[in-house]
């Protein structure tokens, strides 16, 4: 257990402080308890809204088939960018692991399907090694996470919510991280860490100044997960002299609605590329005109583009415009909880026939094109051009603008209706760059003292992403980090 300071600088001292209580947070401080370490874990959210992005993420996390097929996949993933060979290995030995260690702390692996599902790049080398697997009988409704949270519970570690991380305090002659001093309720609260502390407080993904100046292209972007990932570990990062990486990556960005009321962004259900609705949609950017089709299944924010993936790049504003058809077909989201901040957390109803956000103004709506587009602030000529081209291709059954295949049904007469759209993403990838022993490091290579990161805050993946892999690599590096750590000598 972690106690009371002895030195009067500090008010609380244990071997490690752990900085971020969701998937890699949890890892971290399970793994080094395990080992007899004492533990302090740092959760900037209140009690009952921790767990980060893994608890809202859709509950998978990857275990690959084999560690060299693992290797040459996620190479490839990195596309141009070239990942030191150290921790690819450490990566994929680590990766191959997490059944493993979830069995050794009571968990139950479960595959998603057989055979394996949900390979995003089948066509890369190494693809056969993704094998996705979630803990109990169902996937989704946050199973994983709630037993990771039990499996904390249960060991001497304490937790501190509402107590965010402020900075990380280094000894001035060494620079080794030695303690960190946080806040709760406005109050300056100092924890000395006797071995090392390790960052695990996620990315930067509700931070739109970072969101401006680190992701290529993006203006602003709302999350989808947790509202507490504000770039608090790169600032810290950059602060204690650490280098950075993959700092442009991002599992983003799609297309939702973001509204004042509500930290993060609501999924459309008209455009998730499986669900089919009823009635005429489509989305047009600024210039009143379309500029993807809408039911692309984009691959984390990918698309391809002349024979290249690259970042799907909306522009702003855009707008989905419907019909009366769409409106009467049933509630625009889709509330299941299996994942989202928004679905899990906020769990808004949304009204059945969707009377209540058209009160509210989240829905906009005018008898005729013209007049939505007035409202919208659009060329209401453009606008007209767009529907009758929409509707036209409607009528001989193909999309010739951008090949979308479903949902090709034709704009009726008015009332028209229009929600605004905003890129979304669910995390970042970038941040403090680590090594193979997980420690993070300068710009020259060298590492810091004392100080760890694991999971999205600096994560391995840095171009393309498989689904389940910043999970997978929350658990993998959680305990790379906690292993190295727990070797570090008091002081």
């Amino acid at each position: 257990m972690s106690k009371k300071a002895q030195d009067n600088s500090w008010e609380y001292e244990a071997d490690l402080v752990v900085i971020g209580f969701g998937g890699a947070g949890a890892a971290t401080a399970i793994t080094a308890a395990d080992l007899g370490a004492s533990v302090i874990l740092l959760e900037k959210a209140p009690f009952g809204e921790e767990g980060g992005n893994t608890r809202v993420s859709a509950q998978g996390y990857w275990n690959p088939s084999c560690p060299q097929s693992a290797k040459m996949y996620l190479k490839a993933l990195s596309g141009p960018h070239v990942l030191p060979e150290d921790i690819v290995d450490a990566w994929a030995l680590e990766m191959c692991e997490n059944n493993a260690w979830l069995r050794r702390i009571g968990g139950d692996p479960q595959e998603h399907q057989h055979p394996p599902v949900g390979i995003e790049y089948p066509e890369l080398p190494g693809a056969d090694s993704v094998r996705k697997y979630h803990h109990g009988d169902i996937l989704g409704y946050s199973k994983t996470w709630e037993f990771l949270a039990r499996s904390v519970r249960k060991r001497p570690i304490d937790v501190h919510y509402e107590t965010p991380a402020h900075r990380l305090v280094q000894d001035p002659v060494s620079k080794a991280v030695v303690g960190v001093e946080a806040r709760r309720a406005g109050e300056a609260i100092r924890f000395k860490a006797s071995k090392a502390v390790v960052l695990t407080c996620g990315g930067f993904e509700n931070n739109q100044e970072m969101i401006r100046n680190y992701l290529p292209g993006v203006l602003v972007c709302h999350t989808s997960g947790s509202p507490y990932n504000e770039g608090d570990g790169v600032r810290m990062g950059i602060e204690a002299g650490a280098d950075l990486w993959h700092m442009n990556n991002f599992a983003g960005p799609s297309m939702a609605l973001k509204v004042p009321e509500y930290p993060t962004t609501f999924s459309m259900r008209a455009l998730h590329f499986s669900q089919l609705v009823s009635g005429a949609m489509i989305v047009v950017g600024p210039d009143a005109k379309r500029f993807t089709n809408e039911k692309y299944k984009l691959r984390h924010g990918k698309v391809k583009k002349s024979g290249v993936w690259a970042t799907f790049v909306p522009p702003c504003p855009m707008y989905m415009i419907f019909d009366q058809a769409m409106l009467d077909a049933g509630p625009l989201y889709d509330g299941k909880p299996t994942h989202g901040w928004t679905q899990i957390m906020s769990g808004y109803r949304w009204s059945d026939n969707n009377r209540a956000e058209l009160e509210k103004g989240w829905i906009k709506s005018a008898p005729t094109l013209p007049e939505l587009a007035s409202k919208l602030k659009l060329c209401g000529r453009h606008l007209m051009d767009t529907i009758r081209r929409w509707n036209d291709m409607c009528l001989h059954g193909e999309d010739a603008e951008f090949g979308r295949e479903l949902m090709l049904t034709a704009f009726g007469a008015g009332p028209y209706y229009a929600v605004e759209l905003s890129p979304s993403m669910l995390n970042t990838q970038g941040g403090p760059r680590r090594n193979a022993c997980a420690q993070v490091v300068r710009p020259d290579g060298t590492p810091i003292p004392r100080l760890y990161s694991a999971g999205e805050l600096g994560s391995i993946y840095a171009y393309l992403y498989q689904g389940t892999g910043n999970v997978g690599e929350c658990f993998a590096f959680g305990r790379i980090a906690a292993r190295n750590a727990v070797r570090e000598s008091r002081q």
